[in-house]
């Protein structure tokens, strides 16, 4: 079961996402047998072309850069929400002051002369704080005598070099813009979407929710950070709170980025698997691929339809709390710590689609809460409810089950 607790992405079924099919296929180069002359036209013939131009900033320009929110958007929560440590940025600072050569950051106008940040998110920061005196070299492998010094206490003669220092700056513009049809899955990718997919098949991957939240940013996207964000998720998911006020200090809380589900976006899946899970007919193939279409079908909510499903989503999770004495989604009993996201499906698909009746399912609090442990009264039980894949079949068993347990109690109450 996914919990809090999970500190090892691959332990923990919140990132099993991918199922064995999907797997095999990504193993094997399907080849298609084109002519030659076929292949020469589908390339000049393709609507996808992008057009780029390449730019170099000096540091000192970088913060102002940076600072003017108006020109470039850094959107924290556009890639991931981990940040980078004192000793990553300050070797970064290292790297410039030694002229070793560094990658360059992408940059997508959105509107003419205004841009947003799809690779270089942590290099950005690093330099505008750097500039601001805002942390003190640290660790570093060759310029050691630097340690503990900031912008400000740095001799001159390397103040000077660091500022004559440049980063490059590959630009993404808006006459670029196209779309193209994914051949393996059909989905229609924009240019900002294809390319952000791109820069992440290396290095340090995104993980599925992070992707997610670059690729398929909007409404929906935005409504499901939000709803994180609610003391009712909080308390629940044992992720400190928020200020009422969601602010930068938020945004750099230390308790909150050590939160394994916060800084994963784990936090946002869960959320997510709620919407997703709530039309049966939705519940096929892998999670990945259940998560995946629910995004992409609400690209064009309106802020309307977004607040919406945020009343009707904050509803059933308080009355889910309200239900299991504010301990809900566990697994043992004594546990009031751990909470398990099958749980949470199957407890949050039940009350959504029994919601007519819960005045009667309040009614019968107590013997729901009997009937829910009696059928997690043991090791087999527990598996026979839950199941440990994420297949189709084992979601919808384990929804049915809880929705059944629920029919049963509201009848004999």
């Amino acid at each position: 079961m996914g919990s809090i607790g999970s500190k090892d992405e691959d332990d923990d079924p919140l990132f099993e996402e991918l199922d064995d099919a999907e797997e095999a296929d990504a193993d094997f180069n399907v080849i298609s047998f084109k002519t030659v002359d076929e292949i020469e036209k589908s390339i000049v013939d393709s609507p996808f072309r992008a057009i780029y131009q390449t730019n170099n900033f000096l540091l000192p320009q970088i913060k102002d850069v940076v600072d003017e929110s108006k020109t470039v958007n850094l959107r924290p929560e556009y890639q991931r929400r981990s940040r980078w440590t004192n000793k990553q940025k300050s070797l970064l600072i290292e790297s410039f002051l030694l002229n070793i050569p560094v990658p360059p950051i992408f940059l997508f106008e959105g509107d003419f002369a205004r841009y947003e940040v799809m690779d270089g998110q942590q290099r950005l920061l690093a330099i505008r704080e750097f500039f601001a005196n805002q942390f003190k070299l640290s660790s570093l492998g060759v310029l050691a005598p630097l340690v503990g010094r900031t912008y400000a206490t740095l001799p001159p003669r390397t103040k000077r070099t660091l500022e004559r220092a440049s980063l490059s700056a590959i630009v993404l513009l808006k006459e670029s813009r196209a779309s193209l049809r994914d051949a393996n899955t059909n989905r229609v990718l924009e240019l900002k979407k294809f390319v952000f997919e791109r820069l992440n098949t290396g290095g340090k991957k995104l993980n599925a929710q992070e992707i997610r939240n670059a690729v398929y940013s909007g409404v929906f996207n935005d409504t499901i950070i939000s709803l994180t964000r609610t003391s009712a998720f909080t308390n629940i998911w044992g992720i400190p709170p928020y200020s009422a006020e969601y602010t930068e200090a938020d945004y750099e809380s230390p308790e909150r980025k050590k939160n394994a589900l916060y800084q994963t976006m784990g936090d946002c899946q869960i959320v997510l698997r709620y919407f997703a899970l709530q039309n049966d007919k939705g519940i096929k193939g892998s999670m990945r691929s259940i998560l995946d279409k629910c995004m992409e079908a609400n690209l064009d909510m309106t802020s309307a339809q977004g607040s919406i499903i945020s009343k009707q989503f904050s509803e059933r999770l308080i009355f889910a709390d309200a239900l299991f004495d504010g301990a809900p989604f566990r697994l043992s009993p004594g546990d009031t710590e751990r909470r398990s996201e099958s749980m949470y499906d199957a407890v949050m698909i039940a009350i959504d689609r029994l919601w007519a009746k819960r005045n009667d399912l309040a009614a019968a609090k107590q013997a729901i809460q009997a009937a829910y442990w009696a059928a997690l009264d043991s090791p087999e039980k527990i598996e026979q409810f839950t199941g440990r894949a994420n297949t189709a079949a084992d979601i919808r068993a384990r929804i049915s089950a809880m929705e059944q347990l629920f029919k049963a109690c509201i009848q004999n109450a």
